[in-house]
């Protein structure tokens, strides 16, 4: 019996990409600057899991992902020659605060939440999620994160620190994601697994595949469909 799902946020709940392009063509505006701004989110994004890395290797202390995307962030703009003061890159950086939900993930968390707990299980900080939640209306019953449990995925002490927190066994909690990656982790920490597919969350020029339907626990198409094989 499934009592409790936990979701991945950044590209399964949330359209990442196309929010961050969003807030750095708002700032290259205010400032006179181009670019190419989804490759530039692209490249933010891209310096998330090294910098990770580094806080597993012990080059860094534990560190809060909006600190690491700040970090990336001041390295991004002084390749480009862009010199803007504290408060610019602070508010820019607040962009993964902001970022808006796939089309289906507001209904569809609303349908599971009246069937199951529901909970965020994301490497982003408890202020950006509690944030975004706020911005996006994103219904979630609690506000859990990597932070709280000083690993991150997929480290296996953050899915069962979930499951322990939440009082439910491991296998009472279902994890969902749109990466095959987060979910094998959580299937060797002993939850159950939820696929969901998200074939735009790199944009249109990078293609994904859905994994075969036996690899997890559900294969589903979005949210809704999540819901109607969970019987939400």
């Amino acid at each position: 019996m499934i009592r409790a799902l936990a979701f991945d946020v950044f590209g399964t709940v949330v359209d990442w990409r196309s929010s961050v392009a969003r807030e750095l063509a708002a700032f290259g505006a205010r400032h006179g600057i181009s670019d190419d701004w989804s490759a530039f989110a692209d490249d933010w994004r891209a310096g998330y899991v090294p910098a990770m890395d580094r806080v597993r290797r012990g080059e860094l202390p534990w560190t809060r992902i909006d600190d690491l995307h700040r970090g990336r962030l001041v390295e991004l703009l002084n390749d480009r020659g862009i010199d803007v003061d504290d408060a610019e890159i602070d508010d820019l950086n607040r962009a993964w605060h902001r970022l808006d939900p796939w089309p289906d993930a507001v209904a569809g968390l609303t349908r599971l939440k009246k069937r199951f707990v529901i909970t965020t299980l994301s490497n982003g900080n408890v202020s950006l999620l509690t944030n975004m939640a706020k911005y996006a209306g994103l219904p979630w019953d609690c506000v859990l994160s990597a932070e709280i449990f000083r690993h991150y995925k997929p480290d296996p002490e953050t899915y069962r620190g979930c499951a322990e927190i939440l009082d439910v066994a491991p296998d009472e909690l279902m994890m969902v994601a749109a990466h095959p990656s987060d979910l094998r982790a959580a299937r060797d920490a002993g939850l159950r697994t939820g696929f969901v597919f998200r074939p735009a969350e790199y944009g249109p020029e990078r293609s994904l595949r859905k994994p075969a339907d036996d690899e997890f626990d559900v294969v589903a198409d979005d949210f809704g469909d999540l819901a109607e094989q969970l019987g939400a």
